[in-house]
């Protein structure tokens, strides 16, 4: 009994040891998107409730959004990447607005939503004179 729970607790340190660096090379990866489907993207994991499926739609025009044809350009990319991310933020903001109840959540709504409207335009104009 002590041999098979001292072989456990090795492999499972062993196991814990080397997950960073799986999860690292994993990271590396890109995403393969070619088993999503729009339903899949847009259908909400737990609750099917009017609100969760609100920012499950949000989360999928995001993830859309930012699957942009990278330049190579860092700022252009970085740019058109973060304009589909924070459309998300101010989309995610909106139902809380729509459905949500607490007053200091939806006061930070409101506010994430002028402070992401403010950096979508200061990229878009950016954007618009450097040729992205």
């Amino acid at each position: 009994m002590f041999r098979h729970t001292a072989a456990c607790a090795a492999t499972l340190a062993l196991i814990s040891l080397a997950t960073p660096f799986a999860v690292a090379q994993d990271a590396a990866k890109p995403m393969d998107h070619s088993q999503m489907t729009h339903e899949s993207m847009t259908k909400p994991k737990g609750d099917q409730g009017p609100s969760s499926q609100a920012f499950a739609k949000a989360n999928a025009r995001m993830h859309e959004g930012m699957a942009i044809t990278f330049t190579g350009k860092a700022d252009v990319d970085f740019a058109k990447g973060m304009i589909a991310h924070h459309q998300g933020a101010i989309d995610m903001a909106k139902v809380e607005l729509e459905f949500g109840t607490d007053p200091n959540l939806r006061a930070l709504a409101q506010e994430v939503i002028a402070a992401q409207e403010t950096e979508i335009t200061r990229m878009k104009d950016w954007l618009a004179k450097n040729g992205g």
